[in-house]
Parts: C-alpha cells; sequence; structure tokens
C-alpha cells in the first residue's frame, strides 16, 4: 500500500467541495500523533490544550511559545505524514506584526508545523492576513476561545440568540477574507455553525458545534478517556477507555512486584554455568554471607560473660 500523503491548503478546500468531511484531533507527543496518523486522521492540531490535559494547568493561558515548539516538535516526530496545526499561545498574536510573526516562524522551523491556529475573528484579523502573505497557512477559531475565557464570561455555549450568531458569523467572514484556510468553530449553537458552514467557502471544523460543520475535531485524551478523573463533556464521545486499563495495569504491576510474581523465570537472564560459584568464592558470598557470620549482640555477650567466668 502506498504511504500516506499530508493533506495541503488546496485539497483541504477541495474536500468541503467534495463533501467529504474533515477529521481533525489533538496530539502532543511522538506516541500519540504517531497512533493517531496510523488511525488515519487527516490533521493533527497540537492544540494550547495540553495546557489542561498535559502540564495540569487550569486554563490554556498558563501556556508558552517554548511549550507549543516542544509538544509540536515531538508531534511531528511522530507523524510525518500528516498536516499539523500548532497553535498560538496566548498573547503572541496580539503585539506588533514582527513580534507575531517571530512566534509563527519559531512554531514552523522548529515545531515543523504545516500552518498555524488562532484565536479570534476581526481583531486578529490582520494578523492572520499578515501571516498568510508571509507564505503560513492560518487555521482561525471562533465561538468558544478558550484563551480569553475571562471575558465571554466563562465556558459557556455560542451564537444562541441572533446577535450573538450576526456576530459569529462576521468574525468567520472576516477570517475567510483574511486568508484562512479554515475555521474551529467551538462550542457554537448547531443552527448558527450550520449557517456559517453554508456561507464560506472553507471549512468549518467543529467542536461541539453540531452536524453541519464540514469537518470535527476533539482532543485525543476525551476520545480515549485518557485522564483521571475523567470529566464527562455532552459534545465528546468516547470511543475507548484507556485509562481505565491504564489505572488497571499499574496496579496489577505494584502487587506483582509487591508479592515477588514478578519478574518470573521468563523475565530474566541467566549467565553461563559457574558463574555464581566463582563470584562466591571471589567475595565470600557477598555482604550477606558477611552479616550472617556475624553473631548476634546477645550472643556475643553471653559468651563474654562465660569465658569471664
Amino acid at each position: 500500500m502506498a504511504a500516506k500523503r499530508p493533506l495541503n491548503v488546496v485539497k483541504i478546500r477541495k474536500m468541503k467541495q467534495q463533501k467529504e468531511p474533515l477529521t481533525m484531533i489533538t496530539a502532543y507527543d511522538y506516541p500519540s500523533a504517531k497512533l493517531a496518523e496510523e488511525a488515519g486522521v487527516d490533521l493533527i492540531l497540537v492544540g494550547d490544550s495540553l495546557g489542561n490535559v498535559v502540564l495540569g494547568y487550569d486554563s490554556t493561558i498558563p501556556v508558552t511559545l517554548d511549550d507549543m515548539v516542544y509538544h509540536s516538535r515531538a508531534t511531528a516526530r511522530g507523524a510525518g505524514n500528516t498536516f499539523i496545526v500548532a497553535d498560538m499561545p496566548f498573547m503572541t498574536y496580539h503585539g506588533s506584526i514582527d513580534e507575531t510573526l517571530r512566534g509563527v516562524r519559531r512554531l514552523m522551523q522548529e515545531g515543523h508545523a504545516h500552518a498555524v491556529k488562532m484565536e479570534g475573528g476581526l481583531e486578529i484579523a490582520a494578523a492572520v492576513k499578515a501571516i498568510v502573505q508571509a507564505g503560513v497557512p492560518v487555521l482561525g477559531h471562533i465561538g468558544l476561545t478558550p484563551q480569553s475565557v475571562n471575558t465571554i464570561g466563562g465556558y459557556r455555549v455560542q451564537g444562541k440568540d441572533a446577535e450573538d450568531a450576526k456576530r459569529l458569523m462576521n468574525e468567520a467572514k472576516a477570517l475567510e477574507e483574511a486568508g484562512a484556510f479554515a475555521v474551529v468553530l467551538e462550542l457554537v449553537a448547531e443552527e448558527t455553525a450550520a449557517a456559517i458552514s453554508r456561507e464560506l467557502s472553507i471549512p468549518t471544523i467543529g467542536i461541539g458545534a453540531g452536524r453541519e460543520c464540514d469537518g470535527q475535531v476533539l482532543v485525543f485524551h476525551d476520545v480515549v478517556k485518557y485522564a483521571s478523573p475523567y470529566m464527562e463533556k455532552r459534545f465528546v464521545k468516547t470511543f475507548a477507555d484507556v485509562g481505565e486499563q491504564i489505572r488497571g495495569g499499574i496496579a496489577d504491576y505494584v502487587n506483582e512486584v509487591k508479592s515477588r510474581t514478578f519478574p518470573a523465570e521468563s523475565h530474566v537472564f541467566k549467565a553461563d554455568e559457574g558463574v555464581s560459584e566463582s563470584l562466591d568464592s571471589l567475595y565470600g558470598g557477598g555482604r550477606a554471607a558477611a552479616e550472617s557470620a556475624q553473631p548476634d549482640a546477645a550472643s556475643a555477650d553471653h559468651k563474654k560473660v562465660g569465658a569471664q567466668g
């Protein structure tokens, strides 16, 4: 079978025209990326969600550009034949264009990403345009934007009323006009997401945005329930429960070591015949033999008293 070839932005747009759904999943390291590629996903997102699911933060805001470069590079090593998008982290694209492009350059040159993702709409359109003009594909992201969760009132569904739906439509159109090759719609009412998907010529990729998007994206750790404790989410379907298997496997390992049933005969390596006897003759059986040869204190005292009597 011919080796898988990574997508490009032309093929991604063509998939929308042909009504072929795009599949995207997050990955943050070599093994998860390799598994995702072997499973056949179209795109891998090195998301700043790694702050929550890998680094243990309570939001994506503490994630740094160094974090993103490190994890993008590891992911790229595991999925060399998959289109990889890396997140621009918090406050790395709201300053000067020069500063923004320096961050983009690091993700592309050091992180080996094929594209970058940016949260926001109208307020980042100029930055998106500059990045695209510099030759870097940009994936937009509107709706629930975790980096600005403190200003949008928490983790709530977007586009539920007419005014908010219109705002999201305008944001999506601004990103399309700026040159984004696709737009993520996160936690958006299904009707609003469907209208945006019909209106745009570029694909929409939904996460909690209903059934009418041109593709779907989920977090790796949600898909396989790799967390403890795991928090259920309405918009997520769990397709495997590796967390329970991992926990059980490690518990079995601990129990077998404690009971001395691991390692077993099948796990050990044998020396040549006579090696054990040779070592014993040279070193007298080691510390254990020396200690067993020493009388205990009570016995020594008894012998001392007897000798004096």
